[in-house]
C-alpha cells in the first residue's frame, strides 16, 4: 500500500475543495492510502511516514501563502520516508502555475531528496472568494488518478 499524505492550506475553501478532490481521484485506484489534512492540524510523524506528500496554497501574491511556506521549511527537518511530492494551487486572473512553481523551487531546495512526481496543478477559481471553475474539478480527479498510477509503478 503506497502512503499519500495531502497537505493544503486555505482562505475560503477552495484550496480544500481542490485537495478533496484530488484525493477522491486517488482513491479511485487501489493500493493507495490517502490522508487529508489542513496545514494547521497536520500531523508531522503520519507525513514522515508517508511515501509522498502533496501540499496545495492558494496564491498569494504570486506564490504559496505564509503558512505553507513554514510548513515547508519544517519538513526539510524531519526524517522524511517519502521519496516524492507533487504541489498544486488555486488561483485568480494572470497568476496561473506561480505558487506552483515556487512551492517546486522552495521543496527542491528544503527537501533535496524528494523527487517530483509530475508538474504542480493550478486550478482556476471564480472570484477572491471563489467558488472554483465547475469544469476544473475533472482536471483535480485526473491529476490524484495520475499520480496514484505513477507512484504504483514506481
Amino acid at each position: 500500500m503506497v502512503k499519500v499524505f495531502v497537505v493544503y492550506d486555505t482562505k475560503y475553501g477552495n484550496t480544500k475543495l481542490v485537495a478533496e478532490k484530488i484525493v477522491e481521484g486517488m482513491r479511485e485506484i487501489k493500493g493507495i492510502e490517502t490522508v487529508i489534512s489542513d496545514v494547521e492540524e497536520a500531523d508531522l510523524e503520519r507525513i514522515a511516514d508517508s511515501d509522498a506528500i502533496l501540499i496545495g496554497s492558494p496564491n498569494h501574491w504570486g506564490g504559496p501563502s505564509r503558512t505553507i511556506r513554514k510548513f515547508i521549511d519544517k519538513l526539510g527537518k524531519l526524517d522524511l520516508k517519502a521519496k516524492w511530492f507533487a504541489v498544486f494551487d488555486t488561483y485568480l486572473g494572470g497568476d496561473f502555475e506561480k505558487a506552483v512553481k515556487k512551492m517546486e523551487k522552495r521543496i527542491g531546495e528544503k527537501l533535496p531528496s524528494l523527487k517530483l512526481i509530475t508538474s504542480g496543478l493550478s486550478i482556476r477559481v471564480g472570484g477572491m472568494k471563489g467558488p472554483v471553475i465547475e469544469e476544473e474539478y475533472l482536471r483535480c480527479k485526473d491529476f490524484g488518478k495520475k499520480i496514484a498510477n505513477q507512484l504504483l509503478r514506481c
